[in-house]
Formats: C-alpha cells, sequence, structure tokens
C-alpha cells in the first residue's frame, strides 16, 4: 500500500489498509504490513488516512521495491477494477473527454460515449466513478461513526472530504443517495438544492477545526492534509456554480471565498527554473519540492517507488504523450507512452485563435503562443481532429511529465514521482474574476482584472485592464486545461446542453465531425442503472432523459 500517504497523513512508520469487516476504533498502531485481504480492528490513524487515499489510489499494490507492481491488486470497490474506479482518472474522463477540450482514440467501453456526449445509465466508467464516490463516502462515514472525538482537527478534515465527495456527485448526477452514517438499508435521495445547503454548511462548520492554511512542501509535516483554504476554495467552487444547482445565484459569496484564499500563504508559484516556466513546474515530478506546491491548496500524493497507482499522475501523463514528444528523453517513465488523449482544436486555438499554431515540439509551441501555458505538440499531428481513433489526429498535450525541474533523475521508470494538485489557488483568482464580472454587469472591476492578470503575467502573456465573461472562460482554459473542470464551466456558461448549446460547439459535440446541440438532460449524468435496481429508493427517479 501507499505508505507515502501515511508518512505524511500521519508521521508513523508503516501501515496498510483494510476496510472489510472494520467495527471500532483504537489509538494502537500497527508497525507491520498487513494482509490486505484480513478483517482487523482499525486505528484512528489508518481510517484517516484511507479516506484521503482513495482519491489516489484504488486499492492494493504490492510491488517489487522498484517502482514494479506484482500481480496481487485488489481493488477495493467489488467487481471493477482500479482503472475504472480511479477518481481522478474517472473526474477527469467525464468532465474532459465530454467536452471541447480533449478526445481519446482509445476504444475501451465507454470511451467512444465520452467522446460524443451519447452515455447511458450502464455507463462502466460514470459508474465507476459513481462508486469511487460513494466508497469514499463509506470511508469517511465509518471514521465519523467510530472516532469520533478522537481529533478534533481529523475529524473536521474527514468532514471536508465527505463534503467534496458530495459535491462531486452533486455536480455529476444531480439528485443522488445520500447518508451520513454507515447504513444497513438503502440510503434515500437527496434533492440537489438540498444537497447543495447540506454541503455549504458542512463545510462552514468544520472550516474552523480545520489546519491553519500554510504552504507546504512534501518535506513538512501536514503536506497533503486539507486546510481552511481547502474548505474556502470548496465554498467558492460551491457559489460559483450556485446558480446550476439550486436556481439562485451567489456571485458575492463566490468572491468572498475565493478571496479568502488568494489572500492567504497558497501563492501563485511564479519562479521558473533551469529552463522551465514556472507554469510547468506545477506538474513536473518534483512539483512536491521545487518551490511550486506553495499553490497547491489540496495535493494528492505520488510516488515512483511507494504510489504505484495507474489512476492520477500517471494517467494524466502516461495517456498524454507518444514518444516522439520526449524529444530530450527527460520525461521521465519511459516505460510508459500511452498515446491515447489529446487535444480537441477548439482548446488549441484559445492560444492560436487564428488557427496558425505551429508544428512545433513543446517548447516552441509555447514561444510561439507567447504564453507559457500552450503546452502542446504539433509535429506529425493534425490541429484539426479529423480521426477521433488516430492519436496524431489533434495536437498532443505535454503539460504533465515526470521531468525533475533541477534534472534530478525520478525514483522510477514506470511510475510517477508527481504529486496531482486537485486544488490550486490559480482557481481560486479566476473564480474571483468571474464573480466579479457577473456582480459588475459582465465586465471585471479593476481588482477582477487583477486576478486575470496575474495568471496572465505568471504565463509571460499579455494583459489588458478589464475582461468579459467569454474571455474569463476563455482564461479558465488556457490555465486549468485537462485538470477536470471543462464540463462544469461549460453547463455554467449555459454552452454544454439546453437552448443556447447550439450557440457553442465543438468537434464531435453530439457525435457530428462540426458540432452540434445537446439537449438539457445531458447536463447530467444518468444515475447508474445498477445503483437504481439495487436501492428501491432510486426507482422512478432516474434523471430525466435516461
Amino acid at each position: 500500500m501507499n505508505l507515502r500517504y501515511f508518512k505524511n497523513i500521519i508521521p508513523v512508520a508503516a501501515v496498510a489498509f483494510a476496510v472489510a469487516g472494520l467495527s471500532s476504533c483504537t489509538k494502537d498502531l500497527d508497525v507491520t504490513p498487513i494482509d490486505p485481504s484480513s478483517t482487523m480492528t482499525p486505528s484512528e490513524p489508518e481510517l484517516f488516512t484511507k479516506c484521503y487515499a482513495t482519491m489516489a489510489l484504488a486499492g492494493n499494490y504490492g510491488g517489487d521495491g522498484k517502482g514494479a507492481p506484482d500481480s496481487k491488486y485488489v481493488c477495493d470497490i467489488d467487481r471493477l477494477d482500479g482503472g475504472t474506479t480511479g477518481f481522478v482518472r474517472q473526474l477527469w474522463n467525464s468532465n474532459e473527454l465530454t467536452t471541447d477540450e480533449a478526445i481519446c482514440n482509445w476504444g475501451d467501453p465507454g470511451i467512444p460515449e465520452f467522446n460524443y456526449n451519447s452515455w447511458g445509465s450502464s455507463h462502466p466508467m460514470l459508474e465507476g466513478f459513481y462508486n469511487r464516490l460513494y466508497t469514499s463516502i463509506a470511508f469517511c462515514n465509518h471514521y465519523l461513526d467510530v472516532c469520533a472525538g478522537a481529533d478534533a482537527a481529523r475529524e473536521a478534515e474527514v468532514r471536508f472530504l465527505r463534503a467534496m465527495y458530495y459535491y462531486h456527485l452533486m455536480d455529476a448526477f444531480g439528485n443522488v443517495p445520500f447518508a451520513t452514517s454507515l447504513m444497513s438499508t438503502p440510503p434515500p435521495q437527496i434533492q440537489r438544492a438540498e444537497l447543495f445547503a447540506w454541503i455549504e454548511t458542512e463545510l462552514k462548520e468544520c472550516v474552523g477545526q480545520m489546519q491553519t492554511p500554510q504552504a507546504r512542501k512534501s518535506s513538512d509535516a501536514g503536506y497533503g492534509r486539507a486546510d481552511q483554504d481547502a474548505a474556502n476554495l470548496l465554498l467558492a467552487r460551491l457559489y460559483l456554480n450556485a446558480e446550476v444547482y439550486t436556481g439562485t445565484a451567489r456571485w458575492a459569496e463566490a468572491k468572498e471565498y475565493a478571496e479568502k484564499v488568494i489572500n492567504g500563504p497558497h501563492k501563485l508559484w511564479t519562479q521558473g527554473a533551469n529552463g522551465w516556466s514556472a507554469y510547468q513546474m506545477l506538474f513536473m515530478g518534483d512539483n512536491g519540492e521545487n518551490g511550486s506546491s506553495i499553490e497547491a491548496v489540496l495535493p494528492l500524493l505520488g510516488d515512483g517507488i511507494t504510489t504505484t497507482s495507474y489512476g492520477t499522475s500517471m494517467f494524466l501523463m502516461s495517456s498524454t504523450w507518444k514518444s516522439d514528444m520526449d524529444v530530450k528523453g527527460d520525461f521521465g517513465m519511459v516505460e510508459k507512452f500511452w498515446a491515447g488523449n489529446r487535444a480537441r482544436r477548439q482548446l488549441v486555438e484559445k492560444f492560436f485563435p487564428n488557427g496558425d499554431a505551429p508544428a512545433a515540439n513543446i517548447q516552441d509551441m509555447a514561444v510561439a503562443a507567447g504564453d507559457d501555458r500552450a503546452l502542446f505538440y504539433g509535429i506529425d499531428r493534425t490541429l484539426a481532429v479529423e480521426t477521433p481513433g488516430e492519436f496524431a489526429s489533434g495536437f498532443s498535450v505535454g503539460k504533465f511529465r515526470n521531468t525533475y525541474s533541477t534534472g534530478a533523475t525520478p525514483h522510477s521508470t514506470i511510475f510517477p514521482d508527481a504529486d496531482f494538485f486537485l486544488m490550486r489557488s490559480a482557481e481560486a483568482y479566476l473564480i474571483a474574476a468571474e464573480a466579479d464580472a457577473r456582480i459588475n454587469g459582465g465586465t471585471t472591476s479593476a481588482t477582477g482584472a487583477n486576478y486575470i492578470n496575474a495568471l496572465r503575467q505568471r504565463a509571460h502573456t499579455t494583459t489588458v485592464s478589464t475582461y468579459s465573461l467569454q474571455q474569463i472562460l476563455d482564461e479558465r482554459a488556457r490555465e486549468l486545461y485537462f485538470e477536470g473542470f471543462r464540463r462544469t464551466d461549460l453547463i455554467r456558461y449555459g454552452y454544454y446542453g439546453g437552448a443556447n448549446s447550439g450557440n457553442y460547439v465543438w468537434e464531435w459535440k453530439g457525435g457530428s465531425q462540426n458540432g452540434a446541440s445537446l439537449p438539457a438532460y445531458r447536463n447530467l449524468f444518468a444515475l447508474p442503472s445498477s445503483d437504481i435496481t439495487a436501492n428501491p429508493n432510486l426507482q422512478g427517479h432516474q434523471n430525466e432523459g435516461y
């Protein structure tokens, strides 16, 4: 299991996790690995760490000590595998492949349906994402049921994590089953607006007990744990999308909570090193150590030896790279070029609005764009995705790499050392700017413009004195592309499904090469048919259109 997770979240020697048959909570710690197939009485730190580790690991790997898994792999969700249920992997698939940013040439069940916005209630990856979120909630409920009072700060963090998992369920699936403790009966369904109110209340109640915000490196105690800025950023995100979730806009509160983060210690990382831009350093193998973690509000920990997972940073790297992109031979995982996910034309044109993106390598592409964030590879690629099943049809994305900014050698050639910054402060700048523009009739004030300009200055690109809502949406794409935000952004702007969805189309939207409008019901995914069958409280309550 992932010893790095335990060492960073709770500083003890080494503990493996088991979740079957847990019934009580004790303070003693095991210091030798435990067979994950066995049952045991858990310690409070073990349960606490599992509530975090579920985001980065889908179960237990063995390993040969060099970063290679052995044949014994246990997914912690029955019937499903680690790839199908990986939190980051399915968060990414559902929010990127379904939009104008990404497309995949693989034929895995569920991938074409994501590409063409044609998923249904039996979609295997959406079922995996749904079950990962509920399994994570069950870990949190278990902790809160049996370890209440053990540690106030850790209890508050688990409440935050549970609220975040429910946020993703609310965003993706709408009216979902809801439980705040382990249950022996099927949980009832909660309405989306009610769940919004619960998440809001829960975050406000727990934030004061969470760690005081502090920018940390991987060597610092508490790195990888959520602090008060994580709760504030999730509240800002919640309020930014409040009109979608509840019918009532909450722009002033979105700006208020985003500014709490902006004015805190999680600052934008602005210093490049050894030829790498500051933006690139956010997504490199040593991002926990190179200084860029000052921006990380909630990092998911990675290590090529102790975090042998295919679902987090490795997925983001390997799925987007082909060996021909590794010009300097420094990608850092020479054995793992999967060549699947790449950019749709509309994303590249956010940097090259005249359609003149060059056939260039990653570094030269950013220079041509005049923007450090244009991390695309265009040699032997076509800008348009004319053939979705071919990786060279569409520009490649070189945003994520296992290279060390110092030139040091990664721990493994198979698995990455990079952490994934699930929440970073750049998002707060974008939320505050958009909320400011909406409050001011569609254009930023000087304050709102300054937030956008801070990001653009970091990227060494041009700035202006005001930004429209459309410019802010485009800026979100330039800053946050391939980080799992795009579907939610397009829905908030009315560009995804519904009456106005024809106002913005992209390659293969709705299955048409030139793009087509989507019906409003596509703004939600279907509740998995397997859960509707299992839970009588959901029967007759499938999302409209499915």
